[in-house]
């Protein structure tokens, strides 16, 4: 049998080379990968069409059968137009290895807001979810089963990267007939294990540890970081009594039908319950500071499921630390007079960037010490400043006034990453249509943060028109230190009036086309932690108030 698979590999593999060829996103990495190890089972590729639709509408397959999560190939308008129904496309990492082959069922252009609005309840873009699916997600949505030729590959806690069969394998050589898991994408600290240890005991099962090391929210703590707080924390379990395994999943911060999902995964590694806490799986709350869905919203959805599902629920109030106990009780259990202590995540990044105590009621030591080497202090950090305002509107003249007094205090290394600059020296080729001027803003993004992760501070000064770029160059220098927008506000007239390079009177006259202002929005942002407007204030004051910002958040000392 392994010999006769082996040998239609190897045809494969040969005749893949006259396959088109996708190279697949992270994303579509973690999806690929679940979908070959029996993780996303009763599905054996890509949804169609015919599927996609219930899927949405009413969280089945077109069998019936329960599933609440589309998993759909998007590909590029191009790569679509080269691909017919019954052809065969190979399916590769980054580095060109052939992982599977998708044999081609369906191809169709989805309505991404519909889509958002089913599986997400909202089509705000704010809600990460939301926001990968229509700015991260290609046009067209390719359909069929795969054929699994090689898993991707993980060099980190190989030991720990099992698949379902080989979790139900270890399951019965233990002789655990019942098993709860636990779902995190986040560290955990005494009240997780509080959380865990009586789930276990109302099910009367084994635990399951089963973290994300996919993709999560932006700004979570890197699964590295989480990966060795899981290991300490594993010893605080009785021995033989709890099981740590690690799960590839992307996630996609869906709530409700999110946490459904998780439960059939788990059902799949074998386990008997299944664990839904408080806000399982949500993205946390609006711009307006309303939670997109309600607290318990995602428990009444699994046990209306369930039974179906062929998993119990073991369902789980907020746990909060009572002074006047000295324990973890969930939220209801409070009583009337008795002091909860708490402290957000928030709370707890700041405490540890500003070496502040972290309480021993809400984390284990050597917890804290794993995550004081990822999180050390502000002085200590990266951070990335990053101009964004229409051309002429004093970003580069500030940015330059900014790196001399940065360098006059000497602290760490500076890099000045100006717009024209990086125009001429890495972004030569690129034109000014959208899809280039996002480009050579991810190109900023990606070497900010470069030179974040490695303690330096980033000034970045490009005009970068659009939101969604933005959005994703902070999301890429946030995983690894400081980021602090700066929106200098310079009025339009302002600006023409100045127009030293004559490019405002080119374009009014039409010989310069898409620029920004003109002919090319500007989307103004809404959150940035300074606005400046060179109206009112010289480059040199400008550049002190920045300066003052990192200070007052101990970035520069």
């Amino acid at each position: 049998m392994e010999r006769t698979r082996s040998a239609l590999l190897s045809t494969l593999r040969e005749e893949s080379q006259r396959f088109p060829s996708w190279d697949l996103t992270a994303r579509q990495i973690c999806d690929l990968e679940l979908l070959m190890n029996g993780s996303f089972a009763p599905l054996t590729g890509f949804l169609t069409r015919t599927d996609y639709d219930p899927v949405l509408a009413e969280m089945r397959l077109a069998d019936t059968r329960l599933w609440p999560i589309p998993v759909v190939l998007d590909v590029t308008e191009e790569f679509a137009a080269r691909v017919e129904c019954g052809d065969r496309v190979a399916l590769r990492d980054p580095e060109g290895v052939m992982l599977a082959v998708l044999t081609v069922e369906d191809r169709w252009r989805p309505n991404r807001e519909e889509e958002a609005q089913a599986v997400y309840g909202t089509a705000d873009p704010f809600h990460p979810g939301v926001n990968a699916l229509l700015h991260s997600t290609h046009p067209v949505y390719l359909g069929g089963p795969v054929t699994a030729v090689e898993m991707p590959s993980h060099p980190d806690f190989i030991s720990l990267r099992r698949s379902p069969l080989e979790v139900r394998d270890l399951i019965h050589k233990r002789g655990w007939r019942r098993v709860v898991a636990f779902q995190t994408r986040n560290p955990m600290h005494r009240a997780h294990v509080e959380l865990t240890h009586r789930a276990a005991q109302i099910a009367d099962a084994k635990l399951l540890i089963h973290p994300v090391v996919g993709l999560t929210k932006p700004g979570d703590v890197d699964h590295y970081t989480r990966v060795r707080c899981y290991e300490r924390v594993m010893r605080n379990y009785p021995e033989g009594s709890a099981l740590l395994s690690l799960l590839p999943l992307s996630m996609r911060m869906a709530g409700p039908r999110e946490a459904l999902w998780h439960a059939l995964i788990r059902r799949n590694y074998g386990c008997t319950h299944f664990i839904v806490g408080r806000d399982h799986a949500g993205p946390g709350k609006d711009q307006g500071g309303r939670d997109y869905y309600d607290p318990y919203a995602a428990q009444e959805l699994v046990a209306q499921h369930q039974d179906e599902a062929g998993i119990a629920m073991v369902p789980f109030q907020e746990m909060v630390y009572v002074n006047e106990r000295a324990e973890y009780v969930p939220i209801d259990d409070v009583r009337t007079g008795e002091k909860v202590l708490s402290l957000s995540g928030t709370e707890l990044r700041r405490r540890l960037t500003r070496g502040v105590e972290i309480p021993a009621w809400f984390s284990y030591p050597e917890v804290v010490e794993e995550l004081r080497r990822t999180y050390p202090l502000r002085s200590k950090q990266g951070i990335t400043v990053f101009f964004t305002g229409l051309s002429g509107a004093g970003k580069s003249t500030i940015a330059r006034v900014l790196l001399s007094k940065l360098m006059e205090i000497g602290s760490r290394t500076v890099t000045l990453l100006d717009g024209d600059l990086v125009r001429k020296n890495l972004s030569s080729e690129l034109g000014f249509s959208r899809e280039h001027r996002d480009l050579n803003i991810l190109r900023i993004g990606y070497v900010a943060s470069e030179i974040t992760k490695h303690g330096g501070i980033a000034l970045c000064a490009p005009i970068a028109p659009y939101t969604g770029t933005r959005r994703k160059a902070r999301e890429m220098v946030s995983s690894c230190g400081g980021f602090l927008e700066v929106y200098v506000a310079t009025p339009l007239a302002t600006c023409e009036e100045r127009d030293r390079k004559g490019l405002y009177a080119k374009a009014r006259a039409g010989l310069i086309k898409e620029f920004t202002g003109i002919s090319d929005p500007y989307q103004v942002p809404e959150n940035a932690e300074l606005v400046i407007d060179t109206r009112e204030m010289t480059p040199l004051e400008a550049a002190e108030t920045i300066l003052t910002r990192l200070e007052s958040e101990g970035y520069i000392r």
